[in-house]
């Protein structure tokens, strides 16, 4: 009776050290659910800045609103019958003009 408790004992040691000491162990495994949980928030970060590029390709591909909004923002452009008045705060100086070849 003394040799089967000390199978199962040594059995029962062998199967905890495997558990906690060994490949693939409860250190490792937790290890990589903090792994995956950051890499899961990371990608939802991602999809939501996917998500806004795409929805401004669709409006810069289906309309002329966002393109001419760009223009107006990012190139100062007008259209060609608007006029456009230049309002200068008192006390700043003006850019330097680019000459043109």
């Amino acid at each position: 009776m003394k040799a089967l408790a000390w199978v199962i004992t040594s059995l029962i040691a062998l199967l905890l050290y495997a558990m906690w000491l060994g490949k693939g162990n409860w250190f490792r495994v937790w290890d990589l659910d903090r792994e995956v949980a950051a890499q899961q928030t990371a990608n939802q970060a991602l999809e939501a800045r996917n998500a806004q590029l795409a929805a401004e390709a669709r409006d810069l591909h289906s309309g002329y609103d966002a393109l001419e909004e760009r223009a107006r923002y990012e190139l100062g452009m007008v259209r060609a019958d608007e006029v456009f008045f230049h309002v200068m705060e008192p006390g700043s100086s003006p850019r330097a003009e680019v000459k043109h070849p």
